[in-house]
């Protein structure tokens, strides 16, 4: 019989798996930073939102492999960190915002109480976490902007590219890593056709 206390005990498998995704993508956020501040800058607000999703991914993927409460928050609120430490622009606002970003994908996951993660799920927990990037950045980056010509805009730009990159592909992504067997110590690798 399935105890739901033990099955959402973290093992120290789910804390390494989760920290590695972590740091990578706090490589790759770290990375992603530079295109948003260099050669996509040339593409005005709210156009450039198409970009945002990839600071989402953390959060659905590291759901998505460990499927225990608290994993999209502890992903990406780690990975946030890792790009903290190596030098973002925006600086220590982002030990703020990764976490409130976090707790939007988690809520998508606590709505089915962590039993349910296949697409649909991923993609609502990468929408719910594009809705409060944006609206954070709404209210702190761009208080003096407009509702109509560029907080709406970006905010719905922001949801669909999470929608996208975050949602489904971290889908495709925990898909591709299960076929490797990397994730055979995860239910995540042993219902590789569960999406």
């Amino acid at each position: 019989m399935n105890n739901p206390t033990t099955n959402n005990r973290w093992r120290t498998i789910d804390i390494v798996i989760s920290s590695v995704v972590a740091v990578a993508f706090g490589v790759i956020f770290w990375a992603w930073g530079l295109l948003w501040n260099g050669p996509a800058d040339a593409i005005p607000l709210p156009g450039r939102a198409v970009l945002y999703g990839m600071w989402l991914v953390p959060a659905v993927l590291g759901a998505l492999i460990v499927r225990k409460p608290g994993a999209a928050f502890y992903t990406l609120s780690l990975a946030s960190l890792v790009s903290v430490a190596l030098g973002t622009a925006w600086g220590w606002s982002i030990v703020v915002q990764g976490p409130l970003e976090a707790l939007g994908a988690e809520l998508a996951f606590a709505a089915f109480a962590y039993r349910v993660y296949r697409l649909p799920v991923a993609l609502l927990a990468a929408v719910l976490a594009g809705v409060v990037a944006s609206v954070y950045d709404a209210f702190v980056w761009y208080p003096g902007t407009s509702w109509a010509s560029m907080r709406l805009p970006y905010i719905l730009i922001t949801a669909a590219s999470s929608l996208v990159i975050a949602g489904l592909g971290s889908v495709v992504l925990t898909g591709a890593l299960a076929q490797t067997g990397v994730l055979d110590r995860f239910a995540a690798g042993r219902q590789r056709a569960a999406v």
